[in-house]
C-alpha cells in the first residue's frame, strides 16, 4: 500500500518546491537488494513495476496497540499481504494486482535465510517466501509465477503503515453492510467511515466477515488503496510544503525498498503524474479455482485459474488496461448480495412489445441469474416498476431494487428465491450493479473512482 502513497505523494514534484521539500528524506528509507545474484529474469516489457509487500511485522508496535487492535500472537516473519504494480509507460494508469497469500507456489532453490541450510524446489504456500528467503525470494518467486520482471520492491509493516494512515490524518471507507470481525476487533455499520491507523489496520486484516476469507479482504485492501490515494491527492496535502513533508517524512522513513527506489526516482514519477486521480488506477486479484488444492505438511493452498492469470499478466507485460476506462460508462451502485446469487423473473406491465426481453437481457449482463423468458404481467397498465420479494429474500430485493432505480419494494409472503420484477410505464434501462464483495472466482478489474467512497454533490444540484 505504501508504494500507491509513495508515487501519489510524487506528485508534488510537479510544483517548484518538490525537490526541496524531498530533500534529506532519502536516508530515512531502510534499503534492501532483492535483486542481488538474480539470474534467468523475465523480459522486462513495457511500463514499470513495483512488488509490495506487507509483513506480518508485530516486533515494534505497543503493548497498548496489542490490546485496541488485537495483535496477539508471535509474528510469523513472513508477507501478509502481496500486491504487483504496474505503472503504465506513459504514466497516465496504475494497475493493482493482488497475489493471494495463500496461493499455491513452487518455491525456486534457495538457501534458507535462518538456517543456512539448502532447499530444492517445493510447493509452499506464496507467503512462505518471505519466511524462507526475504524479499529477494519473494521476489524470485513471484516473477517465476507470473512472468513479470520487478524493477522495484516496497515493504511495509503493521507499524508504519498505522503510522502513515495516521499523518494523512485517516482515510474514508463506505461499506453497504456491516463488518464485524471479532478477531480484529473491526466492527463497521453500514456507510461512511473515517479510520485512524489502527482501525484501517483492522479493516484491511480481516479475514472472518464471510465465507471468502483472503479474498475478499484482498478486495477491502484495494479498496483501501484507491481511497488513500484520493486522500492524499485530494485533501490539499500535496499543495501544502509543510504538511507534505510531515506525510512524507512518515511515508518514507518507515519502509523498506531497493536502493533503485529513491526519492529522485519518485520526483521524477511526480512530474510525468500531473492529472493522477483515482479513476487513473485499476484493481483486481489473481482469480482462484474453487477447489483448494491439499499440500502435505502445509495444507490448503489457492491454485491460480491459469488462463485469466495469464491474461492479467500479459496485459502487465505488454502495458495494456486491465479496466474499462470509458468516462461515459455509468457507474455501478454497489451492493450487498451478489447479483450472481440472486434468480429474477422480468414481467412486462407496459404495452410495449419486447420491453420484458430487452430488461432481462440487460439484468443478465449486469450479472443476475433470470428465467431467460420474459412475461407479460396481468395489468400491462403498471406506471411504476415494482420488485415483489419473500420477505427471508429482502437483502437480494434491494440488490435488485438498485437496478431499477427509483422502483417500488413489494413484499410476497411465500414467494420463494425468485424475486418478480413487473416493468412499469416508468422503465427505460437497467442500472448496472455489483457487489462490495464479488463471489468467490469473479474476474475483472475495477477502476479506483469505482472502489471508493461515492462523492457529495455540489450544493444546489439534486
Amino acid at each position: 500500500m505504501r508504494a500507491v502513497t509513495a508515487l501519489s505523494v510524487a506528485v508534488l514534484a510537479s510544483s517548484g518546491v518538490g525537490h526541496a521539500v524531498m530533500s534529506g528524506l532519502d536516508s530515512g528509507i531502510e534499503r534492501v537488494d532483492p535483486f542481488k545474484d538474480m539470474k534467468n529474469r523475465p523480459e522486462a516489457g513495457r511500463g514499470l513495476n513495483i512488488l509490495l509487500a506487507g509483513t506480518d511485522g508485530r516486533d515494534t508496535i505497543t503493548e497498548e496497540q496489542r490490546q485496541a487492535y488485537r495483535l496477539g500472537g508471535k509474528p510469523c516473519h513472513c508477507t501478509d499481504t502481496l500486491m504487483l504494480l504496474h505503472l503504465s509507460a506513459d504514466h497516465s494508469r496504475v494497475s493493482v494486482v493482488s497475489l493471494p497469500r495463500d496461493s499455491y507456489a513452487m518455491m525456486p532453490p534457495h538457501t534458507d535465510r535462518t538456517s543456512g541450510e539448502e532447499h530444492r524446489p517445493h510447493p509452499v504456500k506464496l507467503n512462505a517466501a518471505y519466511a524462507e528467503g526475504g524479499p529477494e525470494l519473494t521476489v524470485r518467486t513471484v516473477e517465476k509465477m507470473t512472468e513479470v520482471k520487478i524493477d522495484h520492491y516496497v515493504e511495509v509493516d503493521f507499524t508504519s503503515f498505522m503510522e502513515t494512515v495516521d499523518a494523512v490524518g485517516g482515510v474514508e471507507i463506505c461499506t453497504v453492510r456491516r463488518l464485524k470481525d471479532s478477531y480484529t476487533g473491526l466492527d463497521l455499520a453500514p456507510g461512511p467511515h473515517r479510520l485512524d491507523g489502527g482501525q484501517a489496520l483492522q479493516y484491511v486484516r480481516s479475514r472472518h466477515l464471510d465465507g471468502t476469507g483472503d479474498l475478499s479482504r484482498m478486495q477491502r485492501q484495494q479498496r483501501f488503496v484507491a481511497a488513500l490515494t484520493t486522500e492524499v491527492t485530494g485533501s490539499g496535502v500535496l499543495l501544502n510544503p509543510v504538511r507534505f513533508r510531515e506525510v512524507a517524512q512518515s511515508v518514507l522513513g518507515s519502509l523498506r525498498a531497493d536502493s533503485g527506489f529513491t526519492t529522485e526516482r519518485m520526483l521524477d514519477l511526480g512530474k510525468a503524474m500531473r492529472g493522477f486521480t483515482p479513476a487513473s488506477a485499476e484493481f483486481t486479484s489473481v482469480p482462484v479455482q474453487e477447489k483448494a488444492r491439499e499440500v502435505p505438511a502445509i495444507g490448503n493452498t489457492l491454485v491460480w485459474k491459469a488462463k485469466e492469470a495469464k491474461r492479467i499478466f500479459g496485459a502487465l507485460r505488454e502495458d495494456r488496461p486491465l479496466a474499462d476506462h470509458d468516462s461515459a460508462r455509468p457507474k455501478a451502485t454497489v451492493v450487498d448480495v451478489p447479483p450472481e446469487q440472486i434468480r429474477v423473473q422480468v414481467e412486462n406491465g407496459t404495452p410495449r412489445q419486447g420491453l420484458g426481453a430487452q430488461a432481462d437481457r440487460a439484468l443478465r449482463a449486469t450479472g443476475f441469474g433470470t428465467s431467460g423468458q420474459a412475461v407479460d404481467a396481468a395489468d400491462r397498465a403498471t406506471a411504476r416498476t415494482t420488485v415483489l420479494y419473500d420477505p427471508r429474500w429482502d437483502r437480494s430485493a434491494r440488490t435488485v431494487a438498485a437496478a431499477f432505480p427509483g422502483a417500488e419494494l413489494k413484499a410476497a409472503p411465500g414467494q420463494g428465491g425468485t424475486l418478480r420484477v413487473v416493468l412499469g410505464a416508468d422503465f427505460t434501462e437497467v442500472h448496472p450493479v455489483r457487489a462490495e464483495d464479488p463471489p468467490e472466482g469473479a474476474t475483472g478489474a475495477l477502476r479506483g473512482d469505482e472502489v471508493t467512497c461515492p462523492r457529495a454533490e455540489p450544493a444546489g444540484k439534486a
